[in-house]
């Protein structure tokens, strides 16, 4: 697995300089082109209040408000000179979810969520970060709320024998073979020593691919879990959770006892999820 192309969603408002800014970073890591995509949906009204008349009208001008916004962002990237190429950054009115989803075909690494969207973000340029793992087809890394620079120099594979776990260990390959430290971490529910043999062939494979691995089990009370692999992500100093991403592909209809949204909410650590 190399990076070679790196697409990152910027906000239509607010953000964008910080959002590029930690993206330029990583593609410069990775010597990775660098696509940009941003995008803004226009807000249906399903009940307009007594004497409002909602016609094609307004939607124009709330479409043109969009691409107005859309305009600027290009003409900022433009005269600041971060953006290059013809194609460095993709925009559309629509559904931001659905259109970086689609743009992820021509990516190798999405870069989306940073800055605590769930914070009360406008819902119609945020980025739905359950859907977005499942129709992406390509790893999804959700930065710190903070932005802060990904070191990755010691890291947190949240092991679970399932196919999303292993499709995530294989996309973040490029972290984990240069990391200093790499912790298959895997939550026990039932049968300990099967959980460890699992994470040890884990450890192997990463071993073969010239990371430093080890594996153990996680302890934690019921309901807890995704505590837990914060917590042992704090002690061993790793910035990077690298997990599967769990569930239907709606925030609210994901399984597992919550993990997945426990590492999702988790602002004060970058998460690569992979489904």
């Amino acid at each position: 697995m190399i990076y070679n192309t790196i697409l990152v969603h910027l906000d239509i408002g607010d953000g964008a300089g910080s959002q590029l800014s930690f993206a330029r970073n990583l593609a410069a890591r990775f010597e990775a082109n660098l696509i940009g995509f941003a995008a803004g949906d226009i807000h249906p009204i399903a009940a307009p209040p007594p004497g409002v008349v909602v016609d094609a009208e307004f939607m124009r001008l709330e479409a043109r408000e969009i691409e107005r916004r859309l305009e600027a962002l290009r003409s900022d990237l433009d005269a600041s000179g971060e953006m290059g190429g013809a194609d460095s950054l993709r925009t559309t009115v629509g559904d931001p979810t659905k259109g970086l989803a689609i743009a992820a075909r021509a990516a190798d690494l999405v870069i989306a969520g940073s800055g605590g969207e769930e914070g009360g973000r406008d819902a119609h340029t945020a980025i739905d970060l359950g859907a977005l793992i499942h129709a992406a087809g390509r790893p999804v890394l959700i930065p710190r709320d903070d932005l802060a620079p990904l070191k990755a120099s010691s890291v947190v594979v949240a092991w679970k024998d399932a196919r999303e776990a292993r499709r995530a260990v294989a996309d973040a390959m490029p972290f984990l073979a240069h990391a200093r430290e790499v912790l298959v971490a895997t939550v026990a529910e039932h049968e300990p020593d099967r959980a460890m043999a699992s994470a040890t062939d884990v450890v192997r494979y990463l071993i073969n691919h010239g990371a430093k691995a080890r594996a153990e089990i996680v302890d934690h009370r019921e309901g807890e879990a995704g505590e837990a692999l914060v917590g042992i992500a704090r002690q061993i100093g790793a910035d990077l959770i690298v997990s599967g991403g769990y569930g239907h592909g709606r925030l609210r209809e994901w399984l597992l006892g919550g993990v997945t949204r426990s590492l999702l909410r988790e602002g004060a650590l970058h998460r690569l999820m992979s489904a």
